[in-house]
């Protein structure tokens, strides 16, 4: 072989190594990578279920807020009947005397 196919072949080994390296590189980057997504992967499916929990709760709140309401609402609707009924009765009387 002549000094320029070995120079040929040198250089060409050279560049297989640099392209191996470089392969190597990459795997390397991508498995660090890979870890990454899954661990944002993980994150998010225990804030997705976090924010199930909370909306549930929070529907529950709403819940109990209007069957609150409705109690009150009840509480003061019987209450302004009682006082309409009794002023029906002072009428009644009134007129009855």
């Amino acid at each position: 072989m002549t000094e320029e196919q070995l120079k040929t072949i040198r250089n060409f080994e050279v560049r297989v190594r640099q392209a191996l390296l470089m392969c190597d590189k990459l795997k390397a980057e991508n498995a660090g990578l890979q870890a990454q997504i899954e661990v944002q992967q993980n994150l998010n499916d225990s804030l997705e279920k976090e924010k199930r929990q909370l909306q549930t709760k929070y529907d529950n709140l709403q819940m109990a807020r209007i069957i609150s309401i409705s109690r009150n609402d009840f509480k003061a609707t019987k209450s302004r009947l009682s006082e309409l009924v009794r002023d029906i009765n002072k009428c009644i009387n009134l007129l009855n005397e």
